[in-house]
């Protein structure tokens, strides 16, 4: 099998399913329980979110975990609005967003918030200017992707941040680092925003955990109420098998980060210079991130390519893993035509990916592009 859908999820590391093994063998007491197999499983608790703030660049006491990137996009969304209700009812976000953002957003957009969804750069990402124009006095919370996870396009949430903290200070700023994270280096005080998402399953992780950064002095309403778990931010046990396998999956990931990068940069400069060479009309949809590669072959059917790709076990995907039929938004808002986007196919790499991977994957999309009909 050559697994090329690492933008939706990817195979768990042997480190991390052995940290989460440990944790329900031998720390599984309640973490909220005062007896020796409490704290036990406490301090595994505080050391894994010691671990990621550190990888994050931020204190452990400005993250808490979470279930999965939605949540904690809908915590930051639907709570940093309501913690800023006071400077106004206007939101800024994108058309191009994962859907953990624009449900959220339909939801206030029904409780009576403005929200201005601005239309993408030819990449997918959101220019400063962009953001500038639409800000307005009463604008409460902006909510844009770091990275995004059709093209890999990245915007630069630091700019931005930094621009609209000059003009409102007070506007509350949410960034889904989900794709973003172990991809582009980045940290937590050098971004700039308020809110910073997070999730565990793109980085080898197991699905089911996540986490979301909240600056120190920002106290956002509880989204899930309880026992006062997270400091009382976010009740519910606390997971700790998984918290310390997504610890443990990022502090190997973080280590090996340069080079992984490096590998996927080459991987992706291989697949775009040999496909480019061998199949006509093929095009490339975006520049960002090394691990993201979205591409078209125009007047073909993604699904047929990527049924035709399954039959030699080799799996990629057209589009967002949570987007269920119809065409991709992010590549409409992109203003692509309908032909472009139909013969659209998302290719993504991980740390694990290797060249022959990428040499298999090359040469049956080529064979299929010469033997396939043209929609």
């Amino acid at each position: 099998m050559i697994y090329l859908d690492n933008a939706a999820t990817t195979a768990v590391c042997p480190e991390a399913a052995e940290a989460a093994k440990n944790a329900m063998l031998t720390s599984f007491g309640n973490p909220g329980s005062t007896h020796k197999a409490g704290r036990q499983a406490k301090a595994l608790l505080d050391e894994s979110r010691k671990t990621l703030a550190g990888i994050v660049g931020c204190t452990p006491a400005e993250l808490f975990f979470t279930s999965c990137g939605t949540e904690s996009d809908n915590w930051a969304i639907i709570s940093g609005a309501a913690k800023n209700r006071g400077v106004g009812n206007h939101i800024i976000s994108s058309e191009a967003e994962h859907p953990g953002v624009l449900e959220p957003l339909g939801y206030l957009k029904a409780q009576g918030k403005e929200i201005s969804l601005l239309k993408p750069e030819r990449d997918g990402s959101i220019s400063p200017e962009a953001v500038l124009e639409a800000l307005r006095p009463d604008t409460c919370l902006i909510s844009l992707m770091l990275v995004n996870n059709e093209t890999g396009a990245v915007t630069d949430i630091a700019t931005i941040a930094k621009e609209v903290k000059k003009r409102n200070p007070r506007t509350l700023i949410h960034t889904d680092a989900v794709q973003g994270f172990m991809k582009l280096p980045f940290s937590a005080s050098k971004l700039g925003a308020d809110m910073i998402s997070l999730c565990g399953h793109k980085i080898h992780a197991p699905k089911g955990v996540g986490a979301l950064y909240i600056r120190k002095g920002l106290t956002l309403p509880p989204y899930i109420r309880g026992g006062g778990q997270e400091g009382g931010n976010r009740s519910g046990t606390e997971n700790v098998p998984l918290i310390a396998a997504f610890a443990e999956a990022a502090r190997i990931y973080k280590a090996e980060m340069p080079a992984c990068l490096e590998r996927m940069a080459e991987l992706r400069s291989y697949c775009i210079s040999r496909l480019s060479s061998e199949i006509e009309d093929f095009r490339v949809l975006g520049e960002g991130v090394p691990n993201l590669l979205s591409i078209s072959l125009p007047g073909y059917r993604s699904e047929v390519l990527m049924n035709y790709l399954e039959a030699e076990e080799i799996y990629v995907s057209k589009s967002s893993a949570c987007k269920k039929g119809g065409r991709s938004h992010v590549l409409t808002a992109m203003g692509l035509d309908a032909r472009t986007i139909d013969g659209a196919i998302r290719v993504s790499f991980s740390r694990f990916t290797d060249r022959e991977d990428a040499e298999k994957f090359c040469s049956c999309l080529i064979k299929a592009a010469g033997s396939l009909k043209k929609a």
